[in-house]
């Protein structure tokens, strides 16, 4: 086999090497990107993980606040507990930092027993400045900084925010842990400086060996608001969270992957047709049909070996770019000072540079199947060629048919699987159908064109080559299709976020002073300045919002408590469904967002128990849901009312301002300013600023998805080109013979182009009612299984139609480009071959 591949194959992708690099490049691009992007995640999450390890110790048993903190009593009861070999408390506090150049920085602030700690968790045991007194560790102002603090804050005196105030502390010295900003103070000097005196959000536990973890959970009889989790939990939430987010773009990486099989695909149906007499010499000469199918695979293998080798490769260099510029975040967020090295995996590069090859070798088997069922006799006499087996229309429908089910499919541990195997079986069985849907289109335009010679001959040769059309053509079909599906989605997306966005900004003037539930514990506004900013002149009114941080479940991401005045939900939210009836004489009444739904259960008009915990006990009612963009972990809104009954907490995290006729906006933002002047970071801003950020965000995020549509569609146009290349070259003597009738040169060029036109109207036609088809997969399954959120379907008609059009020019320039040579003085002479 390896002597047929030198001496029959390597001069074929020798000769050809623009048609055969066009493959290589799809394979390349494709496994260069998926790769790309596990390694990137792989990097992020392995570093991420290695940080909370350091944070977090190694306990058996970690016992958490569902909300807020817990009484420090616990402590005593869990810590004299004879199963308990160490206990160690801790005090969390997400706030913001200013150091010596007043830059705010994001800090989290760990409160912890220096003479338990080391048991546990010794990446947090703090070491003292040279010089400095050992029980400088219990002293109320000292802080230790780990390193990514120290660069941002410096090592001198810094100050931490504190509610409205801001308090001065000093560092003392380091900690080892790794990770985002991090600083360690004592336990009692935490508590006192955010004010939360005989308060605690987490207890480690070392259990005595033998000791049962369940056994030890359940003898403890925990509070409503405190659950145990296990030490891995943390990571495993951002893993979960960060997920589906990897697994879409990688997905998406793959266009380019599943346009370079259909590459492959033509390439080698096209190398098999033109060396059909080769394949029969061979075939008389002793090789046997299995041999002919075997020799056309390894020529696919072949070129996915190459594509998969640059891909790896090119997907190295990608990640190891994207860690440094984007941090590992991979434009979702998900790993917040985190800064990670490249960590290269030979398992994953091999899996991937497997899958580039499996591509390539499913490219490969129709072209190898139809090299084994050659008629040796009547090919070497010119009366047959390579087999063009097309399947039939059957399998075609029922390939769309099992796409329809799968599409109806529930989620795969979280993930759209079902949902991505419906787009394939979509993809294919509208690509085999496309002989079918030639013949439909062209049967019916020919006897329209029966007296004009030069549409006849371009239309009649894509009726009768049907079959070669449509594998010419099938790279465009499956580029063009995913491209339409993309616009769709993403049209449908961004519209729909412009209406929420609509609904959620109803106000003049927006401000804010945490820009996230976990700081919001630490950053807020206080009762008495709610009362001054209803005062300052140009104010007309005000509406205030709270944001709480609620660990519903052990094992996924926190859920977002959004405290508000409701009023008319059906106006005040965007709502996706409401319930009529009165939702207080069961329980307090909430709308939870479409994520709560998935990942809870929650149904209108029946109770939230989850809820339940994190407020000892109250009951709660889903009076709604409501669609949310920006918490793909769930959110849940109570009215203010009734949070401060239950609470009678009154603070807040923003300001929502309308401002009286006439009223100056930055005057009234100096006046709030002027109430709370030693407070850094207050933000402002007006409803159409933060409506064009979120739009420039939302542009910037689907940016990849352009690029990665003009790739898959040029790489599919190449292989149009490719194969009109091919294809001149077998057909020298009928271009020949038409010159030697009459036809001029620049006619010869006309039917060429115009057969490109034909072929590329039909796969533009076929690629825009498959991309429409993928489409609502991608709008109704995919994106609500994903993300947990729905989009309403919007489709942008203008664009797709300019789309489809600069396809087919595309293609008829192609053609024409790749026609040329049928006019040369060679295609004249071929005829004397007959002769």
């Amino acid at each position: 086999m390896l002597r047929l591949l030198l001496a029959f194959s390597w001069p074929e992708l020798r000769h050809h090497p623009w048609r055969n690099a066009a493959a290589v490049l799809a394979v390349m691009l494709g496994v260069a990107l998926a790769f790309a992007v596990q390694l990137i995640n792989a990097s992020a999450l392995g570093e991420f993980s290695s940080a909370m390890r350091s944070i977090n110790g190694e306990p058996d048993v970690e016992l958490r606040a569902v909300q807020g903190g817990f009484d420090e009593a616990l402590y005593g009861k869990v810590g004299t507990d004879r199963a308990v070999a160490v206990a160690s408390p801790v005090l969390e506090v997400q706030t913001f930092a200013a150091g010596e150049a007043k830059q705010r920085v994001a800090l989290r602030v760990l409160g912890i027993d220096a003479l338990s700690v080391t048991s546990i968790a010794p990446g947090l045991m703090p070491t003292p400045a040279s010089g400095s007194d050992r029980f400088e560790l219990f002293a109320p102002g000292a802080v230790y900084l780990n390193a990514s603090a120290r660069q941002q804050l410096g090592s001198g005196t810094i100050e931490l925010q504190a509610g409205m105030s801001m308090k001065r502390v000093r560092v003392a010295g380091a900690v080892a842990a790794g990770g985002g900003p991090l600083a360690v103070m004592d336990i009692g000097a935490a508590q006192e400086l955010f004010g939360r005196i005989g308060e605690l959000t987490r207890i480690d536990v070392r259990l005595q060996p033998g000791v049962q973890r369940e056994d030890f959970i359940r003898s403890l009889a925990l509070p409503a608001n405190v659950q145990a989790a296990q030490p891995g939990d943390a990571a495993a939430r951002v893993g979960e969270l960060s997920r589906a987010y990897r697994v879409n773009l990688t997905v998406l990486a793959l266009v380019a992957l599943f346009t370079g099989a259909f590459l492959v695909f033509s390439v080698l149906a096209l190398a098999v047709a033109r060396r059909a007499p080769q394949f029969a010499l061979l075939g008389v000469l002793g090789l046997t049909a299995r041999q002919r199918r075997q020799l056309v695979l390894a020529e696919s293998l072949l070129l996915g070996a190459f594509g998969s080798v640059l891909g790896i490769a090119l997907g190295t260099g990608l990640a190891a770019l994207a860690l440094r510029v984007l941090g590992g975040d991979l434009g979702g967020g998900y790993f917040p000072g985190v800064a990670p090295q490249l960590q290269f995996s030979a398992v994953a590069a091999f899996v991937y540079g497997s899958l580039g090859m499996a591509a390539a070798a499913a490219g490969g088997w129709w072209p190898a199947r139809a090299a084994a069922r050659l008629p040796l006799a009547q090919t070497l006499k010119g009366l047959g060629t390579a087999s063009t087996h097309t399947p039939r229309r059957a399998w075609s429908l029922l390939l769309v048919a099992a796409a329809a089910a799968f599409a109806f499919m529930p989620p795969v541990a979280g993930l759209p699987l079902a949902a991505y195997l419906s787009i394939g079986l979509l993809l294919v069985g509208g690509i085999t159908a496309l002989p079918s849907a030639v013949g439909l289109l062209y049967d019916r335009v020919a006897p329209r064109v029966a007296h004009r010679a030069l549409p006849l001959l371009a239309v009649e040769r894509a009726r009768r080559v049907r079959e070669s059309a449509a594998i010419a053509v099938s790279g465009v079909v499956a580029a063009l299709s995913l491209a339409v599906a993309l616009t769709v989605m993403v049209a449908s997306f961004r519209e729909s976020m412009i209406r929420w966005l609509d609904v959620l900004l109803p106000a003049d003037l927006y401000a804010r002073t945490a820009v996230s539930a976990g700081a919001a514990e630490a950053v807020f506004f206080t009762p008495a300045f709610l009362e001054g900013v209803k005062q300052v002149p140009g104010v007309e009114r005000v509406q205030v919002q709270r944001m709480r941080s609620l660990q519903l479940a052990a094992e996924r991401p926190a859920v977002t408590l959004l405290v508000r005045e409701v009023g008319k939900a059906d106006e005040t939210l965007p709502m996706v469904e409401s319930t009529r009836s009165s939702a207080a004489a069961s329980g307090v009444p909430v709308w939870v967002s479409e994520a709560v739904v998935d990942l809870y259960g929650a149904k209108v008009g029946e109770p939230l128990h989850a809820l339940e915990r994190a407020f000892g006990g109250a009951k709660f009612v889903v009076a709604g849901i409501w669609r949310d963009y920006v918490r793909q972990t769930g959110a849940i809104v109570i009215d203010r009312a009734d949070y401060v009954k239950l609470t009678g907490d009154a603070r807040a995290n923003e300001l929502h301002l309308w401002l009286t006729p006439g009223a100056d906006a930055s005057d009234v933002q100096q006046r709030i300013r002027a109430l709370a002047p030693d407070v850094p970071g207050l933000e402002f801003a007006s409803a159409s600023q933060l409506r064009a950020v979120s739009l420039r965000i939302f542009d910037r995020s689907f940016a990849v998805t352009y690029w990665l549509q003009a790739v898959a569609i040029g790489i599919g146009l190449f292989g149009v080109a490719a194969s009109f290349s091919a294809q001149v070259l077998a057909r020298r003597k009928e271009f020949g013979l038409l010159a030697h009738l009459g036809l001029t040169r620049r006619q010869v060029l006309a039917v060429v182009a115009g057969e490109g036109a034909a072929w590329t109207v039909i796969g533009s036609a076929a690629g825009l009612v498959l991309g429409l088809a993928v489409s609502v997969v991608l709008v109704h399954v995919v994106n609500p299984q994903s993300f947990h959120w729905t989009m309403d379907m919007q489709v942008p008609w203008v664009r797709l139609t300019l789309l489809c059009v600069a396809v087919v020019a595309a293609g008829t320039f192609t053609a024409w480009v790749a026609g040329r040579a049928a006019a040369s003085r060679d295609a004249v002479l071929a005829v004397k071959e007959d002769w």
